[in-house]
């Protein structure tokens, strides 16, 4: 059963909140038939799987068309849609952005940073809003853990509190010290799902490529939980030796509509 997100936002306290990303339908419905009862369809997809160098290359367009390949691999899973980079950049233009990331199957939005006017508008409109705030690789000049300065500490826990009073249901903290998230966590009646924040938060959020080892390089706050760059290497080369011997496709069993041959 899809979660609405006043179920989410019960979860705090109750129960840990499992995250992961996804971009396409096939492991869509994977994670679901899972149980993972979040997928976030991040901006991640311009570097996981694009080749960017940034989630700044983003475009609302690319957005769409990934949260509607996770929606038809998962039609019971609360779908999280990134609004890319300069999509939010006033209300008017975020609502727009928004209710395209809605129409094309995400449940909710996430707008990175303190932008507590966009937020509000949006659900005054009737869109959730998840934040995000800590390490925001939109703006972001490096990938630097942030927070360790008392000042800045301040501002990302002061930016975590603007962000609930706004509306926002739950809040993504990034890439702080665990000291830090463990107090925000506890100051916030909204659910934190933290990514290199530690294990105080209300919940976990994962780039499914980190997770399955898909590319060559991964967060040092990140896990793998396979190495699936190396299937498919090994998967390419046996292929191809098959191809070069003739071995393929002499090798499979070969049907002729619902008959084998």
């Amino acid at each position: 059963m899809k979660l609405h997100f006043q179920d989410l936002v019960r979860m705090k306290g109750a129960k840990p909140i499992a995250m992961l990303t996804a971009y396409t339908c096939p492991v869509a419905r994977g994670i679901e038939k899972a149980g993972v009862p979040v997928m976030l369809v991040g901006d991640t997809v311009g570097m996981v799987e694009m080749g960017f160098d940034s989630t700044r290359a983003v475009t609302i367009e690319h957005m769409e068309y990934h949260i509607g390949a996770v929606r038809r691999g998962a039609a019971n899973t609360h779908i999280i849609g990134d609004l890319p980079y300069r999509t939010d950049k006033d209300p008017e233009t975020a609502l727009i952005n928004a209710k395209r990331l809605i129409e094309a199957g995400a449940d909710s939005v996430k707008i990175e940073g303190p932008k507590t006017s966009i937020i509000t508008h949006l659900i005054e409109h009737g869109i959730p809003v998840v934040g995000h705030t800590g390490l925001t690789p939109q703006t972001a000049k490096s990938f630097k853990q942030v927070g360790n300065t008392s000042s800045e500490a301040k501002r990302v826990a002061d930016e975590a509190q603007e962000i609930q009073d706004a509306g926002a249901f739950m809040v993504v903290l990034e890439h702080i010290p665990y000291s830090l998230a463990t107090s925000i966590t506890r100051a916030l009646s909204i659910p934190t799902i933290g990514i290199g924040a530690g294990p105080d938060c209300d919940g976990q959020v994962l780039v499914i490529n980190d997770a399955l080892g898909l590319g060559d390089y991964w967060p040092p706050f990140s896990k793998q939980y396979a190495q699936v760059s190396e299937t498919i290497l090994h998967v390419a080369k046996a292929f191809s030796s098959e191809v070069a011997s003739m071995e393929f496709p002499n090798n499979i069993i070969q049907f002729t509509g619902n008959k084998k041959r």
